[in-house]
């Protein structure tokens, strides 16, 4: 830890919830250490043994569970904690720290991973940025001061389903005692309680993979991220290349047949909510019309029989999808139609970097940390203006 931040705030790190299963139709749980199953009441309803699995399915208005040897037990909430400290929890083939509560919601059941916010960090920087070589040291602990400055942001986002985060790209990857690695907890250790700060509370702290040497504006994604720190920077060094180069989505191609594009098109707009029907109608044209201030595409114009749909900047990757149904990797491309009489034959996109764009770039916080800057920096050059506090 750095001696020299102020501390904010006294006490320990908060327990947060992380919410790593919603509307399962079934969950299994144990086949690691062993396990205390506890009810709604806080009576006690059995142990699972290590290398057994017990498997929970809804039932009526609570939890059916099926233990493997005999009997059937129904309650409203579950809660499974490791019988022995150090230990952990495993759901689906994975292990946590801390405890799980399962509960049902409207189409299934919802597993909740109950933990400190420290331990879960070790588990979202190593699944966020993977095992990196001694180099990267700068930018994994840059990505642990983000990471946690984003979950005090945002505890409770999700309190109508009784989580603060979920485990995905929805907030922050997290896969538990699975992605966790020595960098990881060396990054969290080493930086614990350091929060980015603006007046006095945590940033919005968004990040992406992949800039492509240009960070996007906040308001050209986020509604409402009209932030003096989420500014469009220039990703760059002095010889003027991109920090994130070395990353393997820095430079990308997409194509597509005539065939392929009105697939593509048909779910893409429909999913935005720019068509009513999944069809897959004749594409007449298409065109990018005007470009933001970091030359990500500002608009897309898909012209149709008898109308074009204009498709703004945040909803594009969602309404030009890939051949595989997904979202294309960036905004920051160009495109070449091949025409035919009256329709598209066939597209390419040609583009830079992977993710909105907004805020730090993760490759570039790599190649900022291989060229020698330390967390810090790299933090004070993707959030400009912004101050490094511990709040505990």
């Amino acid at each position: 830890m750095d001696p020299d931040l102020p501390v904010r705030i006294a006490g320990v790190a908060p327990e947060i919830r992380a919410g790593l299963e919603v509307g399962a139709s079934a969950v299994a749980v144990g086949g690691g250490a062993e396990l205390d199953v506890i009810g709604t009441g806080g009576e006690y309803l059995g142990v699972i043994r290590e290398g057994e699995t017990w498997q929970l399915v809804p039932g009526g208005s609570g939890i059916l569970i099926r233990p493997p040897r005999g009997g059937r037990i129904t309650d409203r909430r579950i809660v499974v904690a490791p019988r022995r400290s150090g230990e952990f929890v495993r759901v689906a083939r994975r292990d946590y720290r801390g405890t799980l509560e399962i509960v049902p919601d409207r189409t299934g059941l919802t597993v909740i991973n109950r933990v400190g916010l420290e331990e879960y960090l070790v588990g979202v920087v190593g699944a966020e940025m993977g095992n990196r070589p001694p180099g990267d040291r700068e930018a994994v602990r840059a990505q642990a001061v983000i990471s946690r400055t984003y979950a005090l942001r945002n505890r409770n986002r999700w309190r109508a389903q009784g989580f603060d985060y979920y485990a995905t790209v929805a907030d922050q990857v997290y896969h538990g005692v699975t992605s966790e690695n020595p960098m990881a907890r060396d990054a969290v250790d080493a930086t614990r309680g350091t929060v980015v700060t603006w007046g006095g509370a945590p940033i919005d702290a968004f990040f992406s993979s992949t800039c492509g040497g240009r960070t996007e504006l906040g308001t050209e994604v986020f509604r409402g991220a009209d932030r003096p720190y989420l500014k469009s920077i220039a990703d760059v060094d002095g010889a003027g290349a991109a920090y994130c180069r070395e990353s393997p989505r820095f430079r990308w191609r997409e194509e597509w047949t005539g065939a392929e594009l009105r697939q593509a098109l048909g779910r893409g707009l429909t999913a935005i909510g720019a068509v009513t029907d999944a069809g897959t109608p004749r594409i007449r044209d298409m065109r990018i019309d005007g470009r933001t201030a970091s030359g990500r595409v500002a608009t897309l114009v898909v012209s149709l029989p008898g109308r074009d749909v204009r498709v703004e900047s945040a909803r594009v990757r969602q309404a030009l999808r890939r051949t595989d149904g997904s979202i294309l990797p960036s905004a920051l491309f160009s495109l070449r139609p091949a025409a035919g009489s009256s329709e598209v034959t066939g597209l390419v996109a040609e583009g830079s970097g992977s993710g909105h764009g907004v805020g730090l770039c993760q490759w570039g916080a790599i190649g900022r940390s291989r060229a020698g800057q330390r967390y810090s920096a790299i933090i004070a050059a993707y959030f400009p203006g912004t101050r490094l506090e511990r709040f505990y």
